[in-house]
């Protein structure tokens, strides 16, 4: 059940409701599916924040929450001179914080975190939310631990989304957690995704950083870079490969990117290797060589670095069949 009122973001409803509707669709009468229903205050269209108007199919007076297995409750921002703000309404607030008791799961997605956390749903838990609101989320509610950069948390059981988009990568969590990662991947193949992000990545892609960059030469170098991950990349030959010298390079690289070529490398090193221990059978040994690690040990460390766990944990979490890695030490199959 998906909340709606007056402002709310259009994509934070219709995008989760898309992959539920989708996964039931694939799942046939194979499986339990989803049935995906609005509530909202009455009768009357609600009018989000693009323009698109939606009509709910209950209103909050008569929705006590029973039978709902998943709340979803969707963000709004209103953009004023001096900032963003999240809108938090209040009949909204009164309802979520009345049946949340009722249900299995409580999701919000964008700024709805900040509905969650006025309602005590987020208290002692991590969370996170539009990156344009964490800091006054943070401000607001000390009581929640707010990470600013992750895509989706789970905190069972309850679960907060980044801004917008990112509610359909925790939709789809949401399926796997439910049916499995096969369905999920299957879910997101038939709405043409190119790849589903793991809660932990960062809001900001690596597309985005290179297109956020005044400099051409910079974003180029960045492009290259990421197809050339498993080559031995110095400061020294990616300074002469933009013509630069070593200082003069470092300096306009950290000025550009806001981060070091060693920490840039590593990140996105790191980032391909998640990637591969979710989408590929290879071992560790394998895939570290792949993404320009030098071995297995500073693959490892870099990864836990990044993440807080093990490859071997993170791919078993991502892919319910993973089979042990032949190239794992005992120390790399312990939990963190």
């Amino acid at each position: 059940m998906l909340a709606v009122f007056d402002g709310v973001e259009s994509l934070d409803v219709t995008g989760p409701a898309q992959v539920f509707s989708a996964a039931s669709r694939l799942l046939g009468r194979s499986g339990r599916g989803y049935t995906v229903e609005l509530v909202g205050a009455g009768p009357a269209p609600v009018h989000c924040a693009g323009g698109v108007r939606l009509l709910a199919d209950s209103a909050f007076a008569d929705s006590d929450g029973e039978g709902v297995d998943t709340l979803v409750v969707p963000g709004g921002l209103r953009i004023r001179p001096d900032g963003v703000e999240a809108v938090v309404d209040p009949e909204v607030l009164t309802w979520v914080a009345r049946v949340a008791p009722r249900v299995r799961r409580v999701v919000s997605v964008c700024a709805g975190a900040h509905t969650l956390a006025a309602a005590g749903l987020l208290a002692g838990r991590r969370a996170t939310t539009h990156w344009a609101t964490a800091e006054a989320l943070a401000e607001r509610h000390a009581d929640v631990t707010v990470d600013a950069d992750a895509v989706y948390v789970r905190a069972d059981p309850v679960w907060t989304g980044a801004g917008v988009s990112a509610g359909i990568d925790m939709s789809l969590a949401l399926v796997a957690d439910d049916h499995g990662r096969r369905h999920a991947l299957s879910t997101a193949k038939w709405m043409v995704m190119y790849l589903q992000r793991p809660g932990d990545q960062s809001q900001f892609s690596a597309p985005l950083k290179r297109q956020s960059t005044a400099r051409a030469d910079i974003a180029e170098l960045l492009a290259w870079i990421d197809a050339h991950l498993a080559e031995r990349l110095t400061v020294p030959a990616l300074a002469a490969r933009m013509g630069l010298g070593e200082r003069q390079f470092a300096r306009v690289f950290v000025r550009e990117t806001g981060s070091t070529p060693a920490a840039y490398l590593d990140a996105q090193r790191v980032h391909a290797a998640r990637r591969m221990l979710q989408d590929t059978d290879l071992t560790l040994a394998a895939v570290g060589t792949r993404c320009g690690f030098g071995s297995v040990h500073s693959f490892h460390r870099a990864f836990k670095r990044h993440t807080s766990v093990t490859p071997q944990t993170y791919r078993r979490h991502f892919t319910s069949t993973a089979a042990p890695d032949p190239a794992v030490t005992p120390q790399e199959t312990e939990n963190p």
